[in-house]
């Protein structure tokens, strides 16, 4: 333990033992014929990869402090937030709605709430100081991912398989915004639902990471509690922001001026 900062520094050779849990993983899968131990261990390989290099490139954007690359590792990391959100679609918008829709409102959540954070609570110096404005930005980032994918998935599953409801509703003439209202209050609750469970067990169930990072970092329990609140805040600000747009923009785009279901924009 290293008396300036308090927390435990840590290995490579760590680090590798750590990892023989994922190996012994691997083996159960192929013990009992799961056909994952493949996967199991290129994901380990992958996610140890990038956060090693995420890293070095944090630790230079750090010690650099600038607008213009803050920024810009920012969208870098919302483009491929996208990205995963159109791979966890069965049902995805053709063309570049798929991507664009949940890219954009994720971004546009994202930025709205920790621009908020950064302004308010946190107040650092400078106020883009990629020490706080990164790793927040990324938390807030892939819990309203996971909404808004979660909240997509939902609706165009639900759109195929109520077409004969919703098109009979269009038939006596209700407006579209009428027609697709189950569905999208169906997939709004879907998309919300990881978010309030995280709300609800968090402290019971169990700790929140961040809580736990930064006790292991040596921060006093209560400090480290005011953070994690605060942090969930702004996840259940943005996730609800993302989803709402999300799911409003994708009912808009799977219909049209003329009140009419739009399946054919699926694919």
């Amino acid at each position: 333990m290293t008396p300036m900062t308090g927390y435990i520094e840590l290995s490579y050779l760590d680090l590798a033992i750590a990892a023989l849990l994922v190996v012994l993983n691997a083996g159960l899968s192929l013990a009992f014929g799961l056909g994952l131990e493949r996967r199991m261990l290129l994901a380990a390989l992958r996610m140890a990869a990038q956060l090693l290099l995420v890293g070095f490139v944090l630790q230079a954007l750090f010690d650099t402090v600038s607008l213009w690359l803050t920024a810009l590792v920012a969208l870098i990391m919302a483009l491929f937030a996208g990205r995963e959100i159109l791979a966890r679609q069965e049902r995805r918008l053709a063309g570049w709605w798929g991507y664009g829709i949940g890219a954009s409102t994720m971004l546009l959540a994202g930025m709205v709430v920790t621009l908020l954070a950064l302004s308010g609570p946190l107040r650092p110096d400078p106020w883009f100081d990629p020490r706080y404005a990164i790793p927040l930005f990324g938390m807030i980032l892939g819990n309203a991912m996971t909404g808004i994918s979660l909240g997509l998935d939902s609706l165009t599953t639900m759109v195929g398989r109520e077409r004969a409801g919703i098109e009979a509703q269009l038939l006596l003439g209700a407006s579209r915004w009428q027609a697709m209202r189950t569905v999208a209050q169906r997939a709004l609750r879907t998309g919300f639902t990881p978010m309030l469970n995280s709300m609800a067990a968090a402290g019971v169930v169990f700790l929140p990471g961040m809580m736990t990072g930064q006790i292991l970092a040596g921060v006093a329990p209560e400090q480290a509690v005011k953070y994690q609140i605060l942090l969930l805040f702004l996840i259940a600000g943005a996730t609800g922001l993302g989803v709402l747009s999300a799911v409003m923009i994708s009912v808009w785009r799977l219909t049209d001026d003329r009140h009419r279901l739009r399946l054919d924009r699926l694919r």
